[in-house]
């Protein structure tokens, strides 16, 4: 049962503040709800009964642009930290029926008369500016997350094609893992703009953790090797497991025949640096 207390005189906003902890203990009385929104407090560091309490107070004000402005920082918030849509969904839910509760106790205690007009009217825009605060928090939660993703992704795209320049003229290309045809057009785009910035003059492609192509990935791979050449730069692979051998060449027999092949990464380092101590001997 509540237990509100109002000061004759007061309005709906002083009447909110006067029983805040009552409208606090509504929003907890379900059972787990008090421990999901402590987990939210610990986990990101969000206050959702202080940010309630906001919130019902703009509402009976009708401060739209502040109600926009808050459902932004609140999408941004959720969305940083990785928190479920639905009891968001389920939490507004809660403020909106306890908010109507309570305005229905503010006016039985207050002696004035309002006319059915006035309070529909109140209502409909009570219910709007809760719906617009719904609708500005899922817009901007949504397209903060996607940023966060295509920011992710970028990340795990320049971390899946590692250049590693052993020298000024050399440089390593280590990939592991499935080579698919999406993967195999970022690892084409990224080690052309690279060879063109850094000015590679033999770049070594170690395929010993790659474990499959499909026929996609290989038409990929072949056109690189074909762009590496076209930029003056000279590619050798190494560490080339059989089964991979077995598909590209079933693709491209030319390929055993055209393509500057060592077992390891190591055999081909010595034998650059050994071809360069003999060139330098020459002078």
């Amino acid at each position: 049962m509540l237990n509100l207390r109002y000061s004759k005189g007061n309005g709906i906003t002083d009447f909110l503040i006067e029983n805040r902890e009552e409208f606090e203990s509504k929003l907890l009385e379900e059972p787990n709800v008090r421990e999901k929104v402590e987990e939210i407090r610990v986990v990101g560091n969000i206050n959702l009964l202080e940010n309630a309490h906001k919130l019902i107070l703009m509402v009976v004000e009708e401060k739209e642009e502040e109600i926009i402005q808050f459902a932004n920082q609140e999408g941004i918030a959720w969305a940083n930290s990785s928190l479920t849509l639905s009891f968001k969904l389920k939490w507004v839910q809660k403020i909106r029926k306890n908010l109507w509760t309570f305005l229905y106790k503010f006016d039985r205690f207050t002696e004035e008369s309002y006319t059915r007009e006035t309070y529909y009217d109140f209502g409909k825009k009570m219910n709007e500016l809760l719906d617009e605060f719904l609708k500005e928090f899922f817009i901007t939660y949504s397209s903060y997350k996607d940023r966060l993703l295509d920011e992710q992704k970028q990340l795990v795209e320049s971390l899946s094609v590692p250049i590693i320049p052993i020298s000024p003229k050399i440089s390593i290309l280590p990939l592991i893992g499935t080579m698919d045809s999406y993967r195999a057009n970022i690892v084409e785009e990224k080690v052309l703009v690279e060879i063109g910035a850094k000015r590679v003059q033999t770049l070594i492609m170690d395929l010993s953790g790659i474990a499959d192509m499909d026929s996609e990935a290989i038409h990929y791979f072949l056109k690189l090797y074909d762009g590496i050449s076209m930029m003056g730069c000279r590619s050798v692979i190494t560490g080339m497991r059989p089964e991979v051998v077995r598909k590209i060449i079933n693709f491209d027999e030319s390929f055993a025949h055209n393509v500057e092949k060592r077992g390891t990464v190591e055999q081909a380092l010595n034998e650059h640096f050994r071809a360069g101590s003999d060139n330098s001997r020459k002078y």
